[in-house]
């Protein structure tokens, strides 16, 4: 072979090289931005397509319609409601002696009746499924072939399960708004503090609320992903990680075991009602968001130790 045709060779095969290298399946090429992008736009399409996310969601937004067709029937619709109802007083969930007086308390309520059982639960199911489902079903490997790179992959699982925690939190609160608008007076709102508020400001307070909520599930669902990755099971990871969501409420309600109270996920769930408050009271709520970033660093960090050491076999 002459000197030309080595030299047109190695040009050929430095072209076919740098080709393969460019290609959105190679692991060089899948770093693109748009490509991680696109992977996660597909699996929280697939998340939101399933017929379980629909049945969840279904159950989360027909909470809030029980809820007001028991306050209306008990009431008869009318505005006897107590001033005890604030988030410390009367019984049943908080804020429900006001929504016969203002229809969008419900939105409160219906928040603070589904967060310390049905939201986690949801969650759970979801963030228990994302990996542990993937390897169940034969399709973790062929993801990993794609390649998506094991921890792009585990930040997407997670990403979407964030995703879910939003789209379900804004599900019963947009579901309690239709019913306390539907079944009762909607107006001006009462804080907590005792100051009134616009409707339009309230609405503003709602939605903070819903975000809030959302962001106290973040380190919850990152346990739930902790676990998915322990098990080829998607049904095992689910219910284990339901048992621990009820065990810890378990452990947050026993008064002698107040100590620990300040470390559990859960503890500072419900200070999402000082939102409600004027001005918004943050410290029970930056606490929850700091106790929620560390759960996020530790279990996060362990699911990424775990799923990147992990022979996939399916």
């Amino acid at each position: 072979m002459s000197r030309a045709e080595k030299s047109q060779a190695e040009k050929s095969q430095a072209e076919k090289s740098q080709a393969r290298r460019a290609r959105p399946s190679d692991p060089q090429g899948s770093r693109h931005p748009l490509w991680t992008l696109g992977l996660l736009r597909s699996e929280i399409t697939t998340l939101l397509r399933r017929h379980r996310t629909y049945a969840l969601l279904a159950v989360l937004a027909a909470v809030p319609v029980l809820i007001g067709i028991a306050v209306r029937i008990e009431t008869g619709g009318g505005g006897g409601g107590g001033g005890e109802g604030g988030p410390d007083g009367g019984a049943g969930p908080a804020f429900l002696a006001q929504v016969t007086n203002n229809g969008f308390f419900l939105v409160f309520a219906a928040l603070a009746a589904t967060l310390p059982v049905f939201l986690p639960m949801a969650v759970g199911v979801v963030a228990g499924d994302a990996i542990a489902g993937e390897a169940n079903s034969g399709t973790l490997r062929y993801l990993l072939v794609a390649p998506a790179g094991r921890t792009r992959l585990l930040l997407v699982k997670y990403a979407s399960v964030l995703v879910f925690c939003l789209v379900a939190t804004l599900v019963v609160a947009v579901s309690a708004l239709a019913v306390g608008a539907l079944l009762f007076p909607v107006g001006d709102v009462t804080t907590i503090s005792g100051t009134r508020i616009g409707f339009g400001e309230g609405l503003v307070r709602a939605a903070l609320t819903a975000l809030v909520v959302a962001v106290s599930l973040t380190g919850f669902a990152a346990i739930g992903l902790f676990v998915s990755t322990l098990t080829g099971s998607g049904i095992g990871a689910m219910a284990a990680t339901v048992g621990l969501l009820i065990t810890v409420q378990i452990l947050d309600s026993i008064p002698q075991l107040s100590g620990v109270h300040p470390y559990l996920f859960a503890h500072y769930w419900m200070s999402f009602a000082d939102v409600l408050r004027e001005p918004v009271y943050w410290d029970d709520l930056s606490r929850n968001f700091q106790l929620q970033g560390l759960y996020v660093a530790v279990f996060g960090s362990a699911a990424w130790a775990r799923f990147t050491a992990k022979d996939i076999t399916a």
